[in-house]
């Protein structure tokens, strides 16, 4: 189907894309090799890596955590895309947001990192010479990066992406039961989310609990919780498909399961038997809802230094101190609420974890239990569920809900579940930046200018094309996270690095639909104005961006 004064381009296809592209991965590997050894000798003091020198050497720390993200992206790319080839479903689509991947990514990797709009990293940042960045110039990657990303390419990209709804995000490359999983999700967003997502955040309203009941029965809340417990027992690969298409349509509903799978996964991995039969059947069927409640004012990513103390009242706890950035916090049952146990330490090693029982509030009363208030956080975006400020006074908290049944290990416990939700944030992340392409592509098409579309502007165009490139690199980045996770490999790295791509590529996606829709994306009454503010939040929670290269940087490192 061509369209009314569209640009007809003969395929700018590479030939032997596959084998240039083959090619063209070890050199990258092994300029990361060095960069790994320029930075370990600069931040190693006796034999150890200090954190000391890492921090003052942040830019190459952070710098080196970017080009590993970039090498792993490349690596997972080219895995699904000879994937798809073994399989026969490797379309010119598909060729096309493979070939325009790595010819751009290999091109920041020689000429510079984006790590956000205003901070690009150099090799030589990274202690890299001349003469350590030779392995670049390669064949391959030289022919990538000359005729891999050009603009012919990006706007027969999207000639293929107008012409079909389902050519917009390529095939995936995922089983069958997952592609159905994804599109039950996908017709339920369609009908049932997107057209109201919009007055849920500009009337500020929490998501309707007939959602939330209608989400329950689809099985979102115990999607990865064992069949033992009440659940469906399935992989966080279909989390993350059921993650990313319900953040499609709104990031509050795609968000709603998140409090569950943090607050399932730390009773899977740290509690009792007892409390896992007591509480995870309610939250696979979100009989109860969860909330998290670990931030406290000024201390941030700084866990170490919380200060809301947990003491010894008998047999049970009183809990006094204040929490910040408590997301859906009235409506909720259970706290999964981080407290100092012990008043003499001065580190995590103080902290242990409580499954804390409130009642739920209402809108007359938010916070009706006992030595418990709180007041609403007024925000740009991540509306659907709202944020609060919590102060606790004497409240009350039962011994038996000490996770684990013991003391000081709430630290530890928290750190078993970061892989899980930084896969999952990854995965909205994906699905935000998927909603920015789906309105994006919808007013370029419809808008006319100068007597065409706005979609046959070349800028216009190649915005669109980057944007879907890069959703494919995260989102190939993400699943390759939840299926080491699935086979139990460890992966907070490749978790870490999921997260940190996808949150720069949902906002930098939303940012250039905004700048699409021009006066028009500055309008509140367009989706895409609530797209922008809620793509910003994903750098900044579950580890922001900054937090995030600093631990993947420490692990390449260790």
């Amino acid at each position: 189907m061509a369209h009314d004064g569209q640009m007809q381009i003969d395929t700018p296809l590479l030939p032997g894309l596959l084998g240039l592209t083959r090619d063209a991965i070890g050199p990258v590997e092994a300029v990361l090799n060095i960069a790994k050894d320029r930075v370990r000798e600069t931040v190693t003091v006796d034999g150890r890596v200090s954190s000391a020198l890492i921090e003052q050497n942040q830019t190459a720390a952070h710098g080196l955590a970017w080009l590993a993200t970039y090498t792993e992206s490349l690596r997972q790319m080219q895995a699904w895309a000879e994937k798809l080839d073994a399989a026969g479903d490797f379309g010119e689509t598909e060729q096309l947001l493979h070939q325009i991947a790595f010819g751009e990514y290999l091109w920041q990797i020689y000429g510079g990192l984006q790590m956000n709009q205003t901070e690009m990293v150099r090799l030589q940042d990274i202690g890299l010479s001349q003469d350590d960045q030779r392995a670049l110039m390669s064949p391959a990657i030289m022919t990538l990066t000359q005729s891999g990303n050009t603009q012919d390419a990006r706007m027969r990209l999207v000639a293929l992406m107008r012409d079909s709804a389902e050519t917009i995000t390529g095939r995936s490359g995922l089983d069958e039961e997952l592609e159905m999983i994804r599109a039950q999700f996908r017709r339920y967003a369609v009908e049932k989310v997107e057209p109201f997502a919009h007055d849920w955040h500009l009337n500020d309203e929490l998501i309707p609990l007939a959602t939330i009941d209608e989400l329950a029965e689809m099985g979102v809340f115990g999607l990865t919780i064992p069949e033992e417990y009440g659940g469906f027992g399935l992989s966080k690969a279909s989390m993350c498909v059921v993650s990313e298409e319900l953040s499609r349509g709104y990031i509050g509903v795609g968000s709603l399961g998140t409090r569950s799978e943090i607050a399932a996964e730390l009773i899977l991995c740290g509690g009792t038997e007892a409390q896992k039969q007591k509480w995870l059947p309610g939250l696979a069927s979100a009989e109860i809802l969860p909330t998290a409640v670990f931030t406290e004012p000024n201390t941030g990513s700084d866990l170490g230094s919380l200060r809301t103390r947990a003491i010894k009242d008998g047999d049970d706890y009183k809990v006094t101190g204040n929490k910040t950035w408590i997301t859906h916090a009235t409506r909720t049952h259970v706290m999964t609420l981080l407290a100092r146990t012990n008043p003499d330490s001065t580190d995590h090693r103080g902290l242990s974890m409580f499954l804390a029982e409130k009642t739920p509030g209402t809108d007359d009363n938010p916070f009706p239990s006992e030595g418990m208030t709180g007041g609403e956080i007024e925000v740009l975006g991540y509306r659907g569920m709202k944020e609060y400020e919590l102060g606790f006074d004497g409240f009350h908290v039962a011994g038996e809900n000490l996770l684990g049944g013991e003391e000081g290990k709430g630290f530890k416990q928290l750190m078993e579940t970061f892989e899980s939700a930084r896969i999952q944030t990854a995965a909205r992340a994906v699905g935000v930046g998927q909603s920015a392409l789906d309105v994006g592509m919808q007013y370029a098409e419809d808008r006319k200018q100068f007597g065409k579309s706005l979609i046959e502007f070349p800028r216009v165009a190649s915005k669109l094309a980057m944007i879907a490139v890069e959703i494919m690199i995260a989102r190939q980045l993400t699943y390759f996270s939840a299926v080491e996770k699935d086979e139990g490999r460890r992966c907070d790295l490749e978790a870490g690095m999921a997260k940190l791509l996808g949150a720069r590529v949902a906002w930098a996606a939303a940012d250039s639909s905004l700048q699409i829709h021009g006066g028009n994306g500055f309008a509140l009454e367009y989706k895409i104005s609530r797209i922008l503010c809620d793509a910003r939040i994903l750098n900044i929670f579950e580890g922001a961006a900054e937090i995030q290269a600093q631990v993947i940087a420490r692990r390449l490192l260790a």
